[in-house]
């Protein structure tokens, strides 16, 4: 609102204890499958033993949502000038690292971590759906920790600002604000004019396209529960598998029904409400998916081209691996059905410079995306034709419309500083100890909101051996890769805090 230059805490704090409730109530509704695969629960009244991990979820989300409750109560009420700009991004960000301090309480209280670093650290991978892990043996999971794992990921990936306009009209009040602040993308799509609906519509396709995947892995011979914790993660792009070997042990079948969940969750959800509306042209003209899938289909010829004819594998399972990583990577969601440190050194480079790209904006995949990829290249391109005819305007175009140079420059400044923090942050976590390649995979996979990177956190192994100042710097690149940079750098600028 014009004119306000104090910053609105009590509207903070409001939102923020909201938002915590329906963490509570997300965390409560773990208790079924807790108590569902113990036999001897309810005969052994295991109801509160703090042993068996149903108490430790009752505690954590009863009294999430109990401090959620006080805050939203003891705050003054919403109105038309709650929450502006400054607002907006506070409570993204403020959010993003509450929800997992309190997100980490089911795992420290269970028992199942050995430090509240490493529950922080797994916590904030899993609402960043990134996926990386600290824990070498997943399968010894209690069942009901393992769904709020994975549960983390289905939060996280249309997020829970987004959820939150979803089911409480009440936030759109301001409520622009703090979809701009979430959702990634260049510019996020209103598909309604209220943004209330926007983020409804989103939602919805979110929740169908979960169940339908869900049904299929059923039909695959998968279980509810792992069915649910898989399209979880598929959907998010998150990548939390139920399995020590993530996906490696399933069959063909339910590999290539996850290959497309992937693919689709990698794509504009904007272009989902497309097609469910029948408006198929803005799909299949949409520059940014076809780029997305030529790229998909490029990379898995070369890896594949690898594998049959460097590594003498079989065409039908090397089309599939590669196929599997690539899609995986390329959406950052982190399944694996391969090591592919083991393949061709070019094939593994190919899948590391993948996990710089991203999905499309707007979808649940993170990285640079491919849209500001696309549009890197387009500006280069034209620069070229600006050298030859200085006097030219030569606007860069996207799906056939010329873009503004503020977007053009918002892209530049946005890989610049992604590559720089990449570089920071590979410095960073070589001075903790780490080596060269075990630092930029690190640093890249976290970054990106992927899972797998290179050397000791390659894709057989997990984070478990990074020491905890190096887990709580990872911790931060993760929401800094989800929130897309700006968000959460921008309160570290004087000017934001300036009257």
């Amino acid at each position: 609102m014009a004119g306000r230059t104090s910053i609105n805490l009590s509207a903070i704090k409001k939102i923020i204890g909201l938002l915590l409730v329906i963490e509570g109530l997300f965390m409560l509704s773990c208790l079924g499958f807790s108590a569902w695969y113990d036999p001897g629960f309810f005969s052994n009244l295991r109801l509160f033993d703090p042993s068996h991990d149903f108490f430790p979820l009752l505690v954590s989300g009863t009294g999430t949502a109990l401090i959620g409750l006080l805050l939203w109560t003891f705050n003054k009420k919403l109105d038309q000038s709650s929450i502006g700009k400054r607002e907006g991004y506070i409570i993204v960000t403020l959010t993003w690292v509450v929800i997992s301090l309190f997100g980490a309480l089911p795992f420290i209280l269970a028992g199942t971590t050995s430090s509240y670093t490493d529950a922080f650290f797994e916590t904030m991978s899993g609402f960043t759906t990134t996926g990386s892990t600290i824990f070498n043996d997943i399968e010894a999971l209690p069942k009901g920790i393992l769904f709020w794992r994975s549960m983390t990921h289905w939060i996280g990936g249309m997020g829970i600002i987004v959820l939150s306009l979803t089911i409480l009209p009440i936030l759109g009040i301001g409520g622009m604000q703090l979809f701009i602040a979430e959702v990634p993308g260049l510019i996020p799509d209103k598909l309604h004019p209220r943004i209330t609906q926007t983020a409804k519509s989103l939602w919805i396709i979110y929740v169908f396209l979960t169940l339908v995947q869900t049904i299929l892995l059923m039909l695959g011979g998968m279980n509810l529960f792992e069915s649910l914790c898989h399209a979880f993660g598929t959907l998010a792009t998150g990548g939390f598998s139920t399995r020590n070997d993530s996906v490696a042990g399933f069959s063909p079948y339910i590999q290539y029904v996850i290959i497309i969940f992937m693919y689709l969750s990698g794509i504009s959800f904007t272009l989902h409400y497309f097609v469910f509306k029948r408006q198929f042209g803005k799909v299949f003209h949409n520059e940014e998916l076809r780029t997305y899938t030529l790229v998909v289909l490029i990379s898995t010829v070369l890896i594949m081209a690898g594998l049959v004819f460097v590594q003498h594998r079989n065409p039908g399972i090397a089309f599939r691996d590669s196929l599997f990583q690539v899609v995986s990577v390329i959406t950052t969601t982190g399944f694996i059905t391969s090591d592919y440190l083991l393949w061709p050194f070019y094939a593994w480079l190919l899948i590391f410079l993948l996990m710089f790209v991203g999905g499309c904006a707007g979808s649940t995949g993170g990285g640079i995306k491919v849209v500001r990829i696309l549009l890197l290249f387009k500006n280069s391109r034209l620069e070229l034709k600006r050298i030859v005819h200085p006097q030219a305007v030569l606007p860069v175009r996207l799906n056939g419309k010329p873009l503004s140079q503020d977007i053009v420059y918002n892209v530049l400044a946005f890989f610049l500083i992604y590559m720089i923090t990449f570089a920071f942050g590979s410095l960073v976590m070589s001075a903790l100890g780490l080596e060269f390649e075990s630092a930029v995979g690190a640093v890249a996979t976290s970054l990106g909101n992927i899972g797998p990177g290179l050397g000791i956190v390659g894709p057989v192994l997990n984070f478990s051996v990074i020491p905890a100042p190096g887990k709580w710097i990872l911790s931060f690149l993760m929401m800094l890769g989800r929130l897309e940079l700006f968000t959460v750098l921008i309160l570290f600028s004087s000017s934001f805090w300036r009257k």
